[in-house]
């Protein structure tokens, strides 16, 4: 399998130039197989005489000759083979399903994780247990069914006809980004009723008896022998569609009936265990690498029961090297799902460099919506500032106690009594916090896109926000009493090491787009799983105030809090306004500026680095914000056309009319719940950027 490109779009297909089947070949295929058990024997052994209890080889092998005491066998039995019995089984659904949704597609990069199926799960499950739902076993796979039918739905729909290009994962991470967020409403607002999910968020093999395993066996049995009988159907669809219509194969209702086998077995591996992230993606991407050197691998009757045994290992192996690096006490809250999620990762980071994927100023999608804009720009951004000057008034005097203009007034010019100034001296620094991340974060996704060329480019998808994330939370966990300062420090540290390898890795293809988006995406998730496995392994204080944070919050801020995203914007939003000739020029292609006396990567340099380090200051101070940087210059370039001279300052008014409706809604539309900030600004930019790829789509 490699990435190839047609005349249009940047896909992924199956080599049709395998080798020949020989003599020779059939035992170089035999010897992968043999292989393959071999190891998973060996893993499986490892993973067995892991625990808190000792129990070692010698042990193992006496009660597989039935020698072994009574302690030693229960010990086996009812507590570490539950536990391998669920990876084998989880490894060969998340396997077989992420290898026939690559064959579907034609893209090695679907997966029940970019195809959003492993989010539709989950949010499926957290929608029942906050609403009180009571499901039995089987109830709680046709949740998960259910749920995963319609992430993969909204993904390919989004996706349109085009499922083996990069818009497929960028659909997908919008997608999960989307249903995670309405996920987390239902935790937070029903903390009792969903306790258990928080952990099993991130997948975790652990069980407390065969109950569930052999409850999901004939489930994933049943899938994949219904998968087998279409082996011949998948081996026509990798020759692309219209050979498979040739050849008398109904090219949808195939894909329809692959899709929901798939969705079915990611489904159960859902129930057994939790959404393991990237086994699906890992583990057929790794068979596929190597069917060019193994005669006969390319057929699906071989590839699928191949690509379980590396499911198995893979699965099988994180759990391992989890326990190994940690200590088999600690190892019992950590999920395996992070080790998986590091694999995925790095995996699709390796996957970009073998795609030939446009350069940087070529358009690789049309996402990028550059009208002419209004006729008359300044009465625009006159008007927007009214709006949002109306929009921070309403927020001040709105909550959880509701004021009169009046009270606002007496406030400002210090004459309010008691109440009055006690709750809008909090409220204000909440206000003015959401205003300044607002403002920081769409001039940094403004800047971002310029740059790179690339309309997709948001520091929260290409990972920058995730490495600020990182750096804060090293300092939240290792150091909670660390000023504000420290935490600003860190976040900006952890951005910029993001950012070096974000571009670095980018710009050796001369910053091609769809390869950016895949390497940002790959470290989003690398930060992702290292902040989850930095939470998981902290004392339960440092954990709740670090989700605390990273959820996206403006509670409990103070204007002390705010002194460093402040300082950034008052530096660098003036730096960003007066170099927008760079920005024009930059974004047009390499030539231009170059003709007129513009050092580029000098220029580039700079832009990134105040993008960057506006990303990271927005996120010291309110945690995570997602879609704000990636819609509000969409929006702004769809108002006042490509100038950059009007679109930042119509961006900034955007985003911080966005972050501030956000934070209000969040406060009074569950009270006295409140609902993170990121949480809102997910369910409305999310919307906004769907109806963007479903126009791209249309295109």
């Amino acid at each position: 399998m490699t990435l190839v490109e047609d005349r249009t779009t940047t896909t992924t297909a199956v080599r049709r130039d395998v080798p020949t089947e020989t003599p020779a070949a059939t035992w170089r295929l035999l010897s992968l197989v043999v292989g393959l058990l071999g190891l998973v024997v060996v893993v499986a052994a490892a993973h067995v005489v892991q625990g808190t209890a000792d129990v070692g080889v010698r042990d193992l092998v006496s009660w597989l000759l039935g020698r072994s005491d009574s302690g030693t066998a229960a010990v086996v039995i009812d507590s570490r083979l539950p536990r391998l019995a669920a990876g084998a089984l989880v490894g060969v659904a998340l396997g077989v399903a992420g290898c026939v949704m690559q064959s579907m597609s034609r893209n090695l990069l679907a997966s029940p994780d970019t195809l959003a199926v492993n989010a539709g799960a989950f949010v499926a499950l957290a929608a029942a247990g906050g609403l009180g739902l009571g499901a039995t076993l089987f109830g709680d796979l046709g949740l998960a069914f259910a749920g995963g039918l319609l992430g993969a739905a909204l993904v390919l729909g989004l996706a349109g006809t085009e499922y083996g290009t990069v818009r497929l994962v960028l659909a997908g991470t919008v997608v999960a980004l989307v249903l995670r967020s309405v996920a987390t409403t239902f935790l937070i607002l029903n903390p009792l009723e969903t306790r258990g999910l928080h952990a099993w968020e991130a997948g975790s093999l652990s069980q407390n008896s065969f109950d569930t395993v052999t409850a999901m066996l004939p489930v994933v049995l049943v899938a994949i022998a219904a998968l087998t009988l279409m082996v011949r159907r998948l081996d026509v669809l990798s020759l692309g569609d219209d050979e498979a219509r040739a050849l008398g194969v109904p090219v949808r209702q195939t894909q329809l009936i692959v899709l929901m086998l798939a969705v079915l077995l990611s489904a159960a591996a859902v129930t057994v265990a939790g959404p393991i992230a990237f086994v699906g993606l890992v583990a057929p991407g790794l068979t596929r690498l190597v069917v060019g050197r193994v005669p006969g691998l390319h057929r699906h009757r071989v590839l699928l029961p191949v690509t379980a045994l590396v499911g198995i290992t893979i699965t099988l192996a994180a759990d391992v090297v989890v326990r190994a690096m940690i200590g088999s006490q600690r190892a019992v809250m950590v999920p395996t799902g992070i080790m998986t999620s590091l694999l995925g990762g790095l995996l699709m980071i390796g996957f970009a460099f073998r795609l030939r994927a446009q350069r940087l100023g070529t358009r690789s999608d049309d996402l990028d919506v550059r009208g002419r804009g209004t006729t008359h720009p300044y009465l625009l951004i006159a008007g927007l500032t009214l709006v949002l000057a109306a929009l921070i008034a309403t927020a001040l005097l709105v909550g959880d106690a509701t004021f009169l203009l009046g009270d606002l007034v007496q406030w400002l010019t210090g004459r309010s009594d008691g109440l009055v100034a006690a709750v809008l001296d909090a409220r204000a620094p909440r206000v003015v916090a959401a205003v300044l991340a607002g403002v920081a974060l769409a001039v940094a996704g403004t800047m971002t896109q310029a740059v790179t060329r690339n309309a997709l480019a948001d520091p929260a998808i290409i990972g920058v926000s995730g490495g600020a994330a990182v750096g804060a939370v090293v300092v939240v966990t290792a150091v909670p009493t660390a000023s504000f300062w420290v935490l600003a420090g860190a976040a900006g540290a952890g951005a910029l090491l993001a950012a070096a390898l974000v571009f670095g890795l980018a710009a050796r293809g001369g910053f091609a787009t769809d390869r950016l988006v895949l390497v940002g995406v790959g470290v989003a998730f690398l930060a992702t799983a290292l902040v989850t496995l930095m939470i998981v392994t902290t004392d339960p204080y440092n954990a709740s105030k670090a989700l605390t944070w990273l959820s996206g919050s403006t509670y409990g801020r103070s204007f002390e809090h705010l002194v460093p995203l402040a300082v950034a914007c008052a530096a660098l939003i003036p730096a960003a306004v007066l170099g927008y000739r760079h920005l024009d020029l930059v974004s047009i292609d390499d030539d231009t500026p170059r003709v007129l006396g513009v050092r580029l990567p000098l220029a580039r340099l700079g832009l990134l680095a105040c993008a960057v380090l506006l990303t990271a200051t927005s996120v010291a101070a309110i945690g995570l914000v997602t879609f704000v940087g990636l819609v509000t210059p969409h929006a702004a370039r769809t108002l006042v056309g490509r100038r950059h001279a009007l679109v930042i300052p119509v961006a900034a008014l955007l985003g911080a009319s966005l972050m501030v409706v956000a934070d209000l809604v969040g406060r009074t539309v569950m009270a006295p719940a409140q609902l993170p900030v990121s949480l809102l600004t997910a369910l409305i930019g999310g919307p906004y950027f769907f109806y963007l790829l479903r126009r791209a789509a249309r295109s």
